[in-house]
């Protein structure tokens, strides 16, 4: 893989975000959320969404086009996302470094929260000195009624 650059993502990047965070987002949920959860996040559930993340989302781009992205929200780590062929690359390392410094930029302490069966997200972000301050269960509606999501809060000083 040809090493990626980081820029901040504009309108023409949405189909890529919006794929990458289908494929990766099933990826990592698939089997650790509620079926209905799983049911109701089809690829335009995410192209749907998508616009509303481009100002503040950022963009990992190789040669071949976007393979991640990061997107904060305040002093939450909103969402970060690579593809398959990305990961072990140092995207996600990269991408993770941007999105604390966009944070840090404002907030001392930044925050994320990861679904309790994404053991390669928790040990990826645990590697990366984020400390892992517990159960954070979400209640969500699904089309299916409500359904409780298992989640850990992860937070991280950003203050040297």
């Amino acid at each position: 893989m040809s090493p990626a650059l980081l820029r901040p993502a504009g309108d023409p990047d949405v189909a890529a975000i919006a794929s990458i965070w289908h494929d990766a987002w099933h990826d990592a949920h698939d089997g650790h959320v509620p079926a209905g959860l799983v049911d109701d996040r089809p690829l335009h559930y995410f192209t749907d969404r998508t616009p509303d993340l481009i100002a503040r989302s950022m963009v990992a781009e190789d040669a071949s086009g976007v393979v991640g992205f990061v997107t904060v929200s305040d002093d939450e780590l909103d969402l970060l996302f690579v593809t398959v062929r990305a990961r072990g690359s140092g995207v996600a390392a990269a991408l993770l470094t941007d999105g604390e410094r966009q944070i840090s930029a404002r907030f001392d302490t930044a925050w994320l929260e990861v679904v309790t069966g994404n053991a390669r997200a928790r040990a990826f972000y645990a590697r990366q000195g984020w400390r892992d301050t517990g159960p954070a269960d979400r209640l969500i509606e699904t089309s299916s009624g409500p359904a409780v999501v298992p989640q850990h809060r992860y937070e991280k000083w950003l203050r040297p």
